[in-house]
């Protein structure tokens, strides 16, 4: 069967309705978050009209909440490639983050040292650098090409030693949208004992993850990013899970995945994040596994996306005012874009694009050391991105409106 055609994705999305100074609105702001569908409002709803209660009670809506919540492990399970029982649900990533840098601290041998990278979100970089100020753990940091919005393996591989306990990498940039090849780095921490902390917050919304293929030992995403409410999943190994030891209470469950979840979950949040992954399993229209049908979701949008950031960067490069940064097209890469417009700051050029209609994202995105590499701050970079419901028409309004900004028109 065809794959849902762009008229009926856009259709699932009420956000699209709406109209700012007479233009309707075209979201690029999806690398802060993604608009959400029907079915994942739908879901929250029914779930706190209907089902709404606290865990582990025999009552019937007790039990259709753990119920609900063991269904949404299922389904990010089958979205992650892994077990139920090695996901956990949090807050967001940072949370999650900070909460299992604690547990892996408290597992590290005498000595031990962390390694971050300069392209990476600070979200997982922060997390690692409070071990070093509270527990004298060293944080080695591997460089970044400006040039090129890589990482440099070069120098990856001097940052890594039999000291070295664990590697916290990116598997994409929300800044620039490199992907990086988190398999060559999980290869060669592994080779040294290390553990690997994967961010995939920027790339799970356009890449399907396999968290055994990457080389993942714990991995985090975050569904508001593809199409789900605020929430934070992580993976990690069920052997991992096991044996850590995560700051608790003690009357907690002991076993994982509960062990890392603090306090009462955001049941409906839960609930809606996993109606979010099925809405995408749903575009495929073909039977099969629910992976199944996310690969084939996912292979046609991308195809599609790869179009939009071609269109995107091509008639963005031919703007004599425009630098774009990160790799091009063709090159791995998301279908997120950042660029700058000579003599104009990145706030004036959202500002004048907004008034238009089209809403795109501004500054350093807490990529901060990435920026700081790029001679870019404080002011930092405008960033335009794809998501499943963005059109070509779109794109040539974002274009039409930075041509306007690059005249000085309007500014």
């Amino acid at each position: 069967m065809p794959f849902a055609s762009i008229d009926t994705v856009r259709s699932c999305f009420p956000a699209l309705e709406r109209i700012h100074n007479s233009h309707p609105v075209a979201y690029f702001d999806g690398p802060g978050g993604t608009q959400v569908p029907r079915a994942v409002s739908q879901a929250i709803v029914d779930y706190l009209h209907h089902h709404n209660a606290n865990t582990h009670w025999p009552y019937p809506t007790s039990v259709e909440t753990d119920e609900a919540l063991d269904r949404a492990r299922s389904v990010f399970a089958a979205f992650l490639k892994c077990q139920a029982s090695e996901i956990v649900f949090g807050a967001n990533m940072t949370t999650l983050t900070l909460h299992a840098s604690r547990a892996l601290a408290r597992s590290f041998p005498p000595g031990a040292e962390v390694v971050v990278t300069e392209l990476d979100h600070h979200a997982n970089i922060d997390p690692w650098r409070e071990l070093e100020r509270d527990s004298d753990v060293p944080v080695r940091t591997v460089r970044m090409s400006p040039e090129t919005g890589r990482l440099d393996w070069d120098d990856f591989e001097r940052q890594l030693s039999g000291y070295t306990a664990l590697v916290a990498i990116g598997a994409a940039s929300n800044a620039l949208g490199t992907v990086t090849d988190v398999r060559r780095a999980a290869d060669m921490a592994h080779a040294v004992g290390a553990l690997v902390y994967v961010d995939g917050v920027h790339y799970a919304p356009h890449r399907l993850p396999d968290v055994e293929a990457l080389g993942a030992d714990l991995f985090a995403c975050s569904p508001y990013k593809f199409y789900g409410p605020h929430l934070g999943v992580l993976y990690g190994r069920l052997d991992l899970l096991e044996i850590l030891d995560p700051p608790r209470l003690l009357p907690a469950g002991q076993d994982p995945p509960e062990r890392f979840e603090t306090g009462t979950l955001n049941h409906e949040g839960i609930v809606g994040a996993a109606a979010g992954v099925e809405w995408l399993a749903t575009l495929s229209r073909e039977d099969g596994s629910l992976r199944d049908r996310l690969e084939n979701s996912y292979a046609e949008l991308g195809a599609r996306g790869e179009k939009l950031v071609d269109q995107l960067w091509s008639s963005l490069s031919a703007i004599d005012a425009v630098r774009l940064y990160g790799p091009p097209p063709g090159e791995p890469r998301t279908d997120t874009l950042a660029f700058t417009v000579k003599g104009r700051s990145s706030a004036s050029v959202a500002r004048f694009l907004a008034d238009k209609g089209v809403f795109v994202s501004n500054g350093d995105f807490y990529a901060q050391t990435m920026v700081e590499r790029l001679g870019l701050q404080p002011d930092g970079l405008v960033r335009a991105g794809c998501a499943c419901y963005t059109t070509a028409e779109e794109v040539d309004r974002l274009v039409m409106g930075v041509r306007e900004v690059a005249k000085g028109n309007g500014i």
